[in-house]
């Protein structure tokens, strides 16, 4: 096998951006099937390694990740292309779903087309988890950590940035107690084409350094030139630019991260929408692809129209390659660095315990209506009320669970299949509650 070219590797990042939905952990699991699993391009081993630092920036991790392999493989116009591919499927749906909502209201029908996909994000996160976890937990300290990391995200509520850090200091101070495993080792078989090319090219990464860091200072420019003139300018494209500027700095953790204040600035600061138009733009946001994050192009859109939704998504994103651009090619010697190399590798024992935190979070919102916050001393416990089961959510996961386990079937089947289930299935199951509740 190959390595790829820059037009095959298009088709793999917008096949990607097309079928990302699920939030970071359906994204990170799609990506890792693709890139890792089905094709070898990347090794585990080496894709955690990008992960870890995607983690610890501000911004879509998963976004950020595409575009730091993409940079890898192709260099900066690969970067570009995998960052992009990953956000304009969405941002191209949100908008359109932005101007439906804003003429018409929801629409039932493009609701019951995105709960099939849903259902079925649910069970390629899960076998995800599996999977990352089976290879990147080695041992019982990372096994502790990740837990650990659990625990602290969904038991106590601490902050994104601080798990992350903990677990980078534990890994710093003990760099042996976590299994090596260079790249392209932790897969059976042939190593991963990538690690091929960068063994036969060992100066391949270093003449890339330079034309990252230029293209992470022309992103830079690109982001903060247009912010500047308009907010001289004044008026509402200065508000919106200089707010989504600020949210893009400091969204660690995910979207979640800064939602809350986003909708309240939003909603009672700017008074650019209203408290259900915000919800209602979330519900768009968690159930089309792309980052979760492309709920404030809704935002931008109910704001200020299609310029006001693209300048959003202009600002959000265009920091996210300089981060990339700037960054990877020094995270990329770290590979060598014990200590730092341990630090990384425990990012990764907890980014698997932030996944797990996740997913279930995701799947009690997708199975269950109805979910309790109950305090337990300093812990918060979600628990589902069994009663809000919601049995068709279940059984259009099962059935995703079948096409992928047990009928090996490729994931755009497996989410095409289950998502005209959810579009025939959803009216049904709603017109016979509201003839019941009738």
């Amino acid at each position: 096998m190959s390595f790829p070219t820059l037009a095959e590797a298009l088709r793999i990042w917008f096949r990607i951006g097309c079928l990302s939905f699920g939030g970071p952990a359906g994204q990170i699991a799609l990506m890792h099937r693709e890139v890792v699993e089905e094709r070898r391009w990347i090794s585990d081993a080496r894709f955690l390694h990008a992960l870890n630092f995607c983690t610890l920036l501000p911004g879509p991790e998963a976004q950020q990740l595409a575009t730091y392999l993409g940079w890898l493989m192709h260099g900066v116009r690969g970067g570009v292309a995998a960052g992009l591919l990953f956000i304009l499927p969405g941002a191209a749906v949100m908008l359109a779903l932005s101007a439906i909502y804003a003429a018409f209201g929801e629409v039932p029908l493009v609701a019951a087309l995105f709960f099939g996909l849903k259902c079925a994000v649910l069970v390629l996160v899960v076998e995800a988890l599996l999977r990352v976890a089976r290879r990147a937990l080695k041992g019982p300290v990372p096994w502790a950590l990740a837990g650990a990391a659990f625990a602290a995200l969904f038991l106590f509520g601490l902050p994104f940035p601080v798990v992350v850090l903990g677990a980078a200091l534990v890994g710093l101070a003990m760099p042996g107690v976590f299994a090596g495993g260079g790249h392209g080792k932790a897969q059976d078989g042939p190593p991963a084409l990538l690690d091929a090319v960068l063994a036969a090219e060992p100066g391949r990464i270093g003449a890339m350094a330079g034309a990252a860091r230029r293209a992470g200072l022309v992103a830079l420019a690109l982001w903060l030139w247009p912010v500047v003139l308009l907010m001289q300018a004044g008026g509402l494209y200065g508000d919106l630019a200089w707010f989504f500027s600020k949210m893009a700095v400091v969204t660690f953790g995910g979207a979640y991260a800064v939602l809350a204040y986003v909708a309240q600035e939003a909603v009672e600061g700017y008074r650019w929408l209203s408290a259900g138009q915000m919800l209602a733009g979330l519900g768009l946001a968690e159930t089309t692809p792309g980052p979760l994050i492309l709920v404030l192009e809704f935002v931008g859109y109910m704001a200020g129209g299609t310029l006001g939704a693209l300048l959003v998504v202009w600002v959000t994103f265009a920091p996210c390659f300089a981060w990339i651009f700037l960054g990877a090619p020094y995270v990329e010697r770290l590979h060598d660095v014990p200590r730092l190399k341990g630090a990384l590798a425990g990012v990764t024992a907890a980014v698997v315990g932030v996944i797990a935190n996740l997913a279930l979070w995701f799947g009690l919102r997708v199975l269950f209506g109805v979910i309790l916050e109950v305090p337990l001393g300093p812990m918060r416990l979600e628990v589902p009320v069994p009663a809000s089961l919601d049995p068709l959510a279940l059984l259009l996961a099962v059935l995703a669970g079948v096409c992928l386990f047990r009928m090996r079937m490729g994931v755009v089947q497996t989410l095409g299949l289950t998502a005209l289930a959810g579009l025939v299935l959803k009216p049904a199951a709603d017109w016979l509650l509201a003839g019941f509740g009738g």
